[in-house]
């Protein structure tokens, strides 16, 4: 019983602590974090990916600082999403191990940091 009541208190002190950052968002920066839900709910992003694309003007056109405080505040795993990109490009395309991982960590790509791309197109299955 206390192994459980331990799970559940820190079950609710994760919870708490994401309810209390959410608090101290702005309201752009809590409309940011509204938009970045939405594009995870679509497909995998990078961290730098997301922020990249709340902050494009041809996106959503919210500050760099307003888009990372929003990331910031998320609860993402971020291998998760390497995971979902990687197959998501695999569906489209062929790719080589190597070029699965150059893809997902360019700059010009998704953005993703090289162990992030690396874990990613290994667990999509190119390497």
């Amino acid at each position: 019983m206390i192994k459980l009541t331990g799970v559940f208190i820190l079950s609710f002190a994760i919870l708490a602590g994401s309810i209390l950052s959410a608090q101290n968002l702005t309201s752009p920066q809590k409309n940011a974090v509204r938009s970045a839900e939405s594009y995870l709910s679509l497909q995998g992003f990078s961290r730098d990916g997301l922020i990249s694309q709340l902050s494009s003007p041809y996106g959503d056109g919210y500050s760099i600082a307003d888009a990372t405080a929003a990331v910031n505040s998320l609860s993402v795993d971020w291998n998760a999403q390497a995971i979902r990109s990687a197959k998501q490009y695999l569906e489209m395309m062929g790719f080589s191990c190597a070029g699965l991982i150059n893809q997902l960590s360019s700059d010009a790509g998704d953005k993703y940091t090289k162990s992030q791309a690396t874990f990613g197109a290994q667990g999509a299955g190119a390497c």
